[in-house]
C-alpha cells in the first residue's frame, strides 16, 4: 500500500485531520494545496482508493474525510457506508466532478451519509473557488458534533420493543408526527414515509441535517415516496393535514399553536448546544409545548445526540417517542441517545415505525 502522509512529523494541534481518497494523484494534490496554507485543517493522509483509506483509518483518527467517487475497485459511493464507520465519527465531504447539486451521485452521497458534497473544478477552471466553497464547507462542519457523542453503546436498561397491535383499527392519540435523522437517515425515513397510504391525514415534520442548497430536491423525493405534498419550511407556513413540511437547510423550524387549534412554523437561527442548524431538538421542542401529549416524536439515524433534548420535552409532556433501532440505523448515535435515557416508548425497524404512525395509537 501506497499511503502519503503530510504533516505526520508534526502535531496537528487543534487543527483537524484531514485524508483524501481520490484515484488522481493531480487531483489529491490539488485539494492539498488547498488546506495547506490554512491554520485550522491538517491532511493527515492522501490514499488512491477506498481499501487504502480503510486501512489507513484502522490505525489512525481523522476528522474529516474528502471522498472521491470513480476510483479502481470499490467506487466512493459503495465504500461510503464502511468508511463512516470505520472513521469513527469523521465526517465525509464527497469531492467529485459529478457531485453537483441535485445530481444523482449528490443524492446517493447524501441518502448514504455523507455530510456535505461538493464539485471538482472542470478542466481549466479556476481553483480559487473550489477552494474557498471547500474551506467554507470544512469550516462549517468543523465542531458541530462532539466525537464523544457519535456511537452511543447498547445500553442496559432500554425499553423492550412491543409488538403492534394486530387490530388494525385506526386510533386517535396523535394530532402532529416530528421527525428527526441526520447520517444514514434520508434511507430510513423514505422507508417510513412510503408506508403511509393516502387516508393518513396528519401533518408531518422533518427536521434532517442537510445542506441548504439540497433541500428543495430533497422536498421534492420526500414527496414522490410518500405520496402527498411536501413544503420546505417558511416563515408563518400554517400545518396542514396530510402535508409534510421540512425544516430548511439553514434554519430551526419551531411549532406554534394558533387560536383555532391548528399549528404554525415559525424559523429561527438560534445557536442550540448540538451546534446543528438545522437542529431536532427546537422542533421537538416547540411541538411539546405546543401539543403537549399529542405529539408523536421520532429519531431516526444519526451522529450525536441531536434531538435528545427534544424527546425529552416530549415524553414529559406526555408524548410519544419512537427511537429507530440499533440494528436498522447506519449510526446509532441519535436514536441511541433517546434510548439510554430511557425514554423511548419504543425502538423499531423504519418499516414498523411507519405502521405505528398509520395506527395512531400508543405503542
Amino acid at each position: 500500500m501506497s499511503v502519503a502522509l503530510a504533516n505526520m512529523a508534526e502535531p496537528a494541534g487543534d487543527r483537524s485531520r484531514v485524508l483524501i481518497v481520490d484515484d488522481s494523484a493531480v487531483a489529491r494534490a490539488v485539494i492539498a494545496r488547498c488546506l495547506e496554507p490554512t491554520e485550522r485543517f491538517v491532511v493527515a493522509g492522501s490514499v488512491a482508493h477506498a481499501a487504502a483509506a480503510l486501512r489507513f483509518l484502522q490505525t489512525q483518527r481523522v476528522d474529516f474525510i474528502l471522498l472521491d467517487v470513480q476510483m479502481p475497485g470499490v467506487d466512493g459511493i459503495t465504500a461510503l457506508p464502511d468508511l463512516l464507520v470505520a472513521g469513527r465519527g469523521a465526517k465525509v465531504i464527497v469531492v467529485s466532478t459529478t457531485a453537483n447539486v441535485g445530481a444523482a451521485v449528490t443524492v446517493q452521497a447524501l441518502a448514504q451519509g455523507a455530510a456535505d458534497t461538493l464539485a471538482k473544478p472542470a478542466s481549466g477552471e479556476s481553483q480559487s473557488r473550489f477552494r474557498r466553497d471547500l474551506i467554507d464547507k470544512l469550516d462549517r462542519l468543523d465542531g458541530a458534533v462532539p466525537p464523544s457523542l457519535l456511537i452511543c453503546p447498547l445500553p442496559d436498561n432500554r425499553k423492550p420493543v412491543r409488538p403492534l397491535g394486530k387490530s388494525g383499527g385506526v386510533g386517535d392519540a396523535f394530532d402532529l408526527v416530528a421527525i428527526g435523522a441526520s447520517t444514514g437517515g434520508i434511507h430510513a425515513l423514505s422507508s417510513v414515509l412510503r408506508m403511509l397510504p393516502v387516508s393518513f391525514t396528519l401533518p408531518v415534520l422533518v427536521t434532517q441535517h442537510l445542506p441548504a442548497s439540497f433541500m428543495p430536491y430533497f422536498a421534492a423525493q420526500l414527496a414522490l415516496v410518500a405520496g402527498r405534498p411536501c413544503d420546505v419550511a417558511t416563515d408563518h407556513l400554517r400545518l396542514r393535514p396530510g402535508r409534510i413540511v421540512i425544516a430548511p437547510g439553514d434554519a430551526h423550524i419551531r411549532c406554534i399553536r394558533l387560536s383555532d387549534g391548528s399549528g404554525a412554523i415559525r424559523l429561527s437561527q438560534d445557536a442550540v448546544p448540538s451546534g446543528c442548524l438545522p437542529s431536532v431538538d427546537p422542533m421537538l421542542q416547540s411541538a411539546a409545548a405546543a401539543f403537549g401529549d399529542r405529539v408523536m416524536a421520532i429519531v431516526l439515524s444519526g451522529m450525536g445526540r441531536d434531538g435528545a433534548d427534544g424527546a425529552r420535552r416530549v415524553h414529559e409532556a406526555g408524548g410519544c417517542v419512537v427511537v429507530q433501532d440499533r440494528e436498522s440505523s447506519v449510526v446509532w448515535g441519535m436514536p441511541g441517545t433517546v434510548a439510554a435515557m430511557g425514554i423511548a416508548d419504543a425502538q423499531l425497524p423504519p418499516d414498523r415505525i411507519g405502521r405505528l404512525m398509520i395506527e395512531r395509537r400508543r405503542p
